[in-house]
């Protein structure tokens, strides 16, 4: 049974609240920020009252009124619930929690509106008859028809809002987000508790349709009603009903007639007007709407605050490894390498007084001394290898060391970053980097001697040359790579600068000298784009922990965009709605059908209701509708 409202029904705003639950459904907040945790639950409240109440609600308008039950523990729901109906449908009692399955009762003909899917989703359906059965799991709704109510309302018993079950605390709150009404019951003892107005503030800011019931009055103590009262208009409820219920002892479970007579009248007049009912349900489903609307604000700044953040932890993590490159890169250009055996190698290798004569006789005889230089001593070469492979290594491996305490420290610093450090080892660089550094660092040098024979196999002239001296050729290049004097102090400026004047000339006689400038820039740019991937794989560790999150993909912009169709079709709607044309209420329906709520013709009791106009006995006055929805008598 279904009734889907036509394109001036609210079909636009349906629309629109799809277009919101899409995007709420999208919403991340994983990142420890300011309120994220509020935030959370904020979400998971607004995207349950669009599932269980508001996108069901609008999609079949003519379903039955739903009223909620819900108090605090014991404050004796399922009592009033079962005396209402003069036939026990759930069960109270002493045990804490008392209601652990959610009773739904209906009058038999409204059963299909229920049975489905259509309202309370995420619950399993129980369908018994008449008397309670066992205490089912709190995710199961148990369904109970009964002709005693009015067709078109519906009563269900929530569970306590202050159960000591969590999960029972969460589904009350659920529950009251999905009611039409609230119909809130509490104490004389604990009308003044603080997780109860919690609820109720939440119900005042969003304009939800409340009334309470104040149970267990003691004779005398009616002065307990009027503090409640003046309660309720501190936290925008002077316009809800109040009920009071006397203590008095329970018969067969039940509360005498006339202690339920003017909630079960209240409740049977608000059946048989369907007007009326459609009233309570468009006055809640409006401050739904609007509620909604500024809740969706609200999460689009938590989900603006979540993107700043993971922007903020990424921006510290490239910082601190674009400094280890740009690290790497000064001590690779300012003859810092230069130094201890790099230095001693080379010398080894070229501080042959033979080798410096042919340098300063002239490039013919120096090209020959090239050749039998490098093919007589070719074990020099690899030793020189090994001794930049060693300096390089370890001035890589300080600067990721550097970059990985700068993270950890900014990261735990802040809130959000200090989270995401838990069970991580991420303060110092892992034992397997040397490993990778010393690949990098043999896959340059590999570039380099490529890059020597690629340029040789372009040159005829100096092929001979290159068949006997490749590996001294390649390591030239790697210490004219080196070659600058910055950085360097006394003797070792003298000696730094003659071995890379050396290594150039040995270059220029082989490959000219336009060629060996750019070999230089390429050998480089090879080495600064290794070093960049060792970085970007040590920053990875950071900012993968971010990438799985998704907090960069928070997106208050498309939310708030959605918040704002809501607000223009909920507009729309509203004013395309048609009045009765004398705000007469409709006829009353037949309510003759069934046994109807027990008290409704029992006395009122004097002594609480002398002196109160808003608790005299008619079965159903103006003032309360006037508190229900707001509105002046006609």
């Amino acid at each position: 049974m279904t009734d889907q409202p036509g394109a001036g029904e609210g079909s636009g705003l349906s629309d629109a609240l799809e277009v919101l639950r899409a995007r709420l459904g999208a919403l991340r907040l994983p990142l420890e920020t300011s309120g994220a945790q509020e935030a959370r639950a904020e979400l998971r409240r607004a995207t349950d009252q669009l599932d269980d109440y508001l996108l069901p609600r609008l999609r079949s308008q003519k379903a039955p009124l739903l009223v909620v039950v819900g108090g605090s523990t014991g404050a004796g729901k399922s009592t009033l619930v079962n005396s209402i109906l003069g036939e026990r449908v759930t069960q109270p009692g002493v045990l804490r929690p008392t209601t652990k399955a959610p009773v739904l009762v209906h009058h038999p003909l409204d059963g299909r509106w229920f049975s489905t899917d259509r309202v309370l989703p995420g619950l399993a359906r129980l369908t018994v008859s008449g008397t309670t059965g066992p205490t089912e799991p709190s995710r199961t709704l148990r369904l109970v028809p009964s002709d005693a109510l009015p067709k078109g309302l519906a009563l269900l018993d929530a569970p306590d809002i202050d159960s000591v079950d969590t999960a029972n605390r969460e589904l009350a709150a659920q529950l009251l987000g999905a009611a039409d009404l609230w119909l809130f019951v509490t104490t004389a003892a604990r009308y003044a508790d603080a997780v109860p107005w919690d609820l109720l503030l939440q119900a005042a800011r969003r304009k939800a349709q409340v009334a309470m019931v104040l149970d267990r009055v003691d004779p005398g103590a009616e002065a307990t009603a009027d503090d409640l009262r003046d309660m309720m208009a501190d936290h925008g409820l002077a316009e809800s009903p109040l009920f009071v219920i006397p203590e008095a002892e329970l018969t067969e479970g039940m509360l005498p007639e006339q202690g339920v007579g003017e909630v079960s009248r209240w409740l049977t007049g608000l059946g048989g007007d369907a007007h009326a009912r459609q009233r309570v349900i468009a006055a809640t489903r409006d401050g739904v709407v609007d509620s909604l609307v500024l809740r969706a604000g609200e999460l689009a700044d938590a989900a603006d605050e979540q993107r700043a953040a993971d922007t903020r932890l990424r921006h510290v993590v490239d910082r601190a490894y674009a400094d280890a490159v740009a690290q790497v890169q000064a001590a690779t250009s300012d003859g810092a390498l230069l130094r201890g055996e790099v230095l001693a190698r080379w010398q080894d290798l070229v501080g042959t007084g033979e080798f410096f004569r042919a340098v300063e006789e002239g490039i013919g005889r120096f090209r020959d001394a090239v050749t039998g230089f490098f093919r007589g001593k070719p074990q020099e070469g690899p030793q020189v290898e090994q001794a930049i492979a060693h300096g390089l290594e370890s001035v890589v491996l300080d600067a990721a060391e550097e970059a990985a305490e700068r993270s950890y420290q900014a990261w735990r610093g802040d809130a959000a970053g200090a989270a995401l450090l838990e069970g991580l080892e991420l303060s110092r660089t892992p034992a397997a980097l040397r490993a990778e550094v010393g690949a990098q660092i043999r896959g340059w040098q590999g570039d380099v001697l490529e890059l020597v024979r690629e340029q040789g196999a372009a040159k005829r002239g100096t092929a001979r040359a290159l068949s006997f001296g490749l590996n001294g050729l390649g390591v030239a290049l790697m210490i004219f790579v080196f070659a600058s004097t910055g950085g360097l102090t006394g003797i070792e400026v003298g000696i730094a600068g003659g071995s890379a004047v050396l290594a150039q000339r040995l270059l220029e006689a082989v490959f000219g000298e336009d060629a060996v400038r750019r070999l230089a820039v390429q050998a480089r740019d090879r080495l600064r784009a290794r070093i960049q991937a060792v970085m970007d794989t040590q920053a990875a560790r950071y900012t993968a922990q971010l990438d799985a999150l998704g907090s960069a993909e928070s997106d208050g912009a498309g939310l708030r965009a959605a918040a704002d169709g809501v607000a223009e079709a909920a507009s729309a709607e509203r004013r395309g709605r048609v009045p009765a044309a004398d705000g007469s209420a409709a006829p009353a329906e037949d309510l003759t059908a069934g046994r109807g709520l027990r008290g409704v013709h029992a006395p009122s009791v004097e002594n609480l209701t002398a002196g109160r106009p808003d608790l005299a006995e008619e079965p159903v006055r103006k003032g309360f509708w006037k508190r229900l929805f707001g509105e002046a008598e006609r």
